[in-house]
């Protein structure tokens, strides 16, 4: 089969990287997004995503002639679906985009064509959901079209590189599907291409992201025993994992982002007969929040009016994705609590909370607070001179959430540190 034309929905971390490096491997592509705001910034060259690298390669897609960009899908070889699927309020999975993606496929889906659905989704999404809405368009998957599930597998901050890079699983309704798009994926992927079916290739995402749920789980749990015994458990992971067969990860304020935090809950909904460990992971980690506000108000006494330098947002070091970042619960809980709370995230300037002020820098943050937060460990923060803080606090608290400050240094400044997984008895 002869790929021409590549259709991809959703312009989102995942679609619009895939979508440039198709137009530039020599692919007409046509990138559909539903967001008015995201194709009108594209058309003007910009970049709604921060990634390292992203810019120059979407503006070399466009400048090919080989990138364009539309509300509703078109005539394509191939259609590849990377849309959200968000988590409820319920914890189940919100199927909502996929399934209006899948819907607006059908109008122009033609025989001999591929889809390749690749957001995270719950086991069976390609057979049980998306099979029977493309089937409305007189096609049979498998025979007159070809139908395959091939999750990401990348990490924010390095997507370029991984997209290509990464190992690849394809699965596919039926092993023609599956080689179709191994020879899609093979146009630019130097990763291997392991084909399966479609549902084991759900199950593979859902279990990479669950595995490491389930380990950070762990860790978190150690800290709040850190804190109960008296322990430094940054010093007692560190010796753990002296022993060859243990690998204990590091514990922090509670797990984020688009995939860990969610991911987990789809084998639960899907399953919840099954998953009595993969659920309580989950509820360690989305109580954890909660766990490091409890020891901010330890540390500080009385919320109430206290001027807090709350640093970072995002749900992990040295990116800009907020989303499910746990910094946003605890500088939301911390402001509930009657502080005053003023964040700075430097690698998503502006990025608000509620009830929470955005300082424009880390001065600004920093100034007259009484306690300085860390919550996230961006490069910058772990850099920070505590002899500088402390020349623009009015108070002489620190409070690690991610084991990343030096008490000696810190103290040595003046400071008071608490942190994360470290008892009252070792706090020295």
């Amino acid at each position: 089969m002869s790929f021409e034309r590549i259709c991809v929905l959703g312009m989102g971390y995942i679609g619009l990287p895939t979508a440039s490096t198709f137009a530039t491997h020599g692919f007409q592509v046509v990138g559909v997004d539903v967001n008015q705001r995201v194709l009108e910034a594209l058309r003007n060259g910009e970049v709604h995503i921060q990634e390292p690298g992203l810019r120059t390669l979407v503006q070399a897609a466009f400048r090919s002639g080989n990138l364009v960009v539309a509300e509703e899908p078109q005539e394509a070889d191939a259609f590849i679906i990377a849309v959200p699927t968000p988590i409820t309020q319920e914890k189940t999975a919100d199927m909502g985009y996929v399934r209006s993606a899948a819907e607006s496929i059908v109008p122009v889906l033609r025989p001999g064509n591929l889809v390749v659905l690749e957001s995270t989704s719950p086991p069976r999404t390609t057979v049980d959901l998306l099979e029977p809405i493309l089937a409305r368009s007189g096609l049979r998957a498998g025979q007159d079209y070809y139908l395959a599930y091939s999750p990401e597998r990348v990490l924010p901050g390095q997507i370029l590189r991984e997209l290509i890079e990464n190992a690849r699983v394809v699965g596919g309704l039926n092993r023609a599907s599956a080689e179709k798009a191994r020879d899609l994926y093979a146009s630019f992927v130097r990763g291997e291409i392991h084909l399966t079916d479609a549902t084991t290739a759900e199950m593979v995402k859902l279990m990479e992201n669950t595995y490491r749920d389930v380990n950070i789980a762990l860790a978190n749990e150690f800290s709040r025993l850190g804190d109960r015994f008296g322990v430094d458990i940054w010093r007692a992971i560190e010796l753990a994992n002296l022993h060859p067969r243990v690998g204990i990860l590091r514990p922090g304020p509670g797990v984020g982002g688009h995939c860990i935090g969610v991911d987990p809950w789809f084998l639960v909904e899907a399953a919840p007969d099954l998953t009595w460990l993969i659920r309580a992971a989950r509820q360690v980690n989305d109580q954890q929040p909660g766990y490091a506000l409890r020891l901010v108000e330890r540390a500080l006494g009385d919320l109430k009016g206290a001027r807090i330098a709350a640093l970072g947002l995002a749900y992990k070091p040295d990116v800009d994705d907020l989303r499910e970042s746990p910094a946003l619960r605890i500088a939301a809980g911390l402001a509930h609590a009657g502080a005053q709370v003023w964040t700075y995230e430097p690698n998503a300037p502006g990025a608000s909370v509620a009830g929470c002020r955005s300082a424009p820098d880390l001065d600004a943050a920093l100034q007259d607070a009484l306690v300085v937060v860390l919550m996230v460990a961006h490069r910058s923060f772990r850099r920070l001179d505590p002899a500088w803080v402390s020349q623009r606090m009015a108070g002489r608290v620190a409070v690690d959430l991610t084991g990343t400050w030096d008490r000696g240094s810190w103290g040595a400044a003046g400071f008071t540190l608490h942190s994360l997984g470290v008892g009252a008895e070792d706090a020295r």
